[in-house]
């Protein structure tokens, strides 16, 4: 196993406001697939996978410099948090208490506030052993930051296995009773030229219901069929076979931006939550969760984004898999709760294995 530190002139830099040096790491398995990382956001920069014949290439979306991540928009690759995707309304109210969170215009908080965790410098411990390598990423997200109650201690683990697994294992716990809802906003091409659209991916999702959204795209809280719908992607599906179908929830979203029910009751079982094909590479990527959903986003709102290469990303030239919690679920009772009890231990497990579709 190899891993190291690297050093960039356009990554070493500390941004305001904090008190350590912006950095990336490298971790590679024995067969050469091999990850750039960021204490920055936890960002995942870079995933050199093969395709077909061998040739290794990154997979991921991702930016050449600290300041690019310090003014992204779009969490490019990043550990999102404390609160991925959207709570409707500006206040939250737990233990009979009131606390008042950041809200974007329309009156909705996302992916964790003004500044979430996309945003802060982790500390970094890496790690080797025969069959893997990774880095263990902390960070302590101070009590009413962002709005939320409690000092939320964060571990995220990143391991790198010699199956071409991309293991995500976070571990939290909280002084105050909180909430918690985090997830990895990978932006994945699988061809390895994101000047190219992903609409020819196909996709598979192991979901009948999916979460229907108003038009702030927060959830209504309905569990709706995925049967006879533009959403069914239980047997596999180009991304942009129906994505410009005049369906009312795509229009919402200018395509696919909705959460996929994997499980209606939390269970924290790993589950096959989605696999992804890539035609030309013949690349395979499943997902694997013990989260109850799976975000599918399909990049609509990728608008002449500055991107590693000199590539500038348009719309749809990646898509996230978000496994995570519902959104909104502080509005819902019937879905599955996003309350961290003080002094429990919270924990969530993601994978995305790679191999080549024979």
């Amino acid at each position: 196993m190899e891993l190291k530190q690297n050093s960039s002139s356009n990554f070493n830099v500390v941004p305001p406001g904090q008190h350590a040096v912006v950095e990336i790491h490298t971790i590679e398995n024995n067969s050469g697939t091999r990850m750039l990382i960021s204490n920055l956001g936890a960002a995942a920069i870079s995933l050199f996978v093969k395709d077909r014949t061998g040739k290794l290439e990154d997979v991921l979306l991702g930016y050449d410099s600290a300041n690019k991540y310090l003014s992204d928009e779009v969490y490019m690759g990043t550990v999102v948090g404390r609160y991925a995707n959207r709570i409707s309304g500006d206040t939250v109210v737990i233990d009979q208490k009131s606390y008042k969170l950041h809200t974007r215009e329309g009156g909705y908080h996302l992916h964790g506030g003004e500044t979430g965790f996309n945003k802060k410098i982790f500390k970094v411990l890496p790690f080797s052993n025969a069959r893997s390598s990774g880095l263990v990423l902390t960070y302590t997200s101070p009590h009413l930051e962002e709005g939320f109650p409690g000092e939320l201690a964060l571990q995220v683990v990143y391991t790198l296995t010699d199956a071409d697994e991309w293991v995500i294992e976070y571990t939290a716990h909280s002084d105050r009773t909180t909430l918690i809802n985090l997830t990895q906003h990978a932006y994945f091409n699988l061809s390895a030229n994101p000047s190219t659209s992903i609409v020819d991916h196909e996709l598979q999702v192991n979901a009948d219901y999916y979460l229907p959204v108003n038009k702030m795209q927060v959830p209504t809280g309905q569990l709706m069929p995925v049967d006879n719908t533009v959403f069914d992607f239980r047997a596999f599906q180009k991304i942009g076979g129906r994505i410009n179908y005049n369906d009312p929830q795509l229009i919402i979203s200018n395509g696919y931006d909705h959460s996929y029910v994997l499980e209606k009751q939390h269970t924290q079982r790993l589950k096959h939550a989605a696999t992804v094909c890539e035609n030309d590479s013949r690349r395979k990527m499943e997902v694997y969760t013990t989260e109850p959903a799976v975000h599918f986003y399909s990049g609509n709102f990728l608008h002449d984004v500055p991107g590693k290469e000199g590539i500038i990303y348009s719309s749809r030239a990646g898509f996230c898999l978000e496994t995570q919690h519902f959104p909104d679920a502080p509005r819902h009772p019937h879905f599955p709760s996003t309350i961290l009890t003080a002094g429990k231990k919270w924990f969530s497990k993601t994978v995305f294995k790679f191999s080549i579709e024979e």
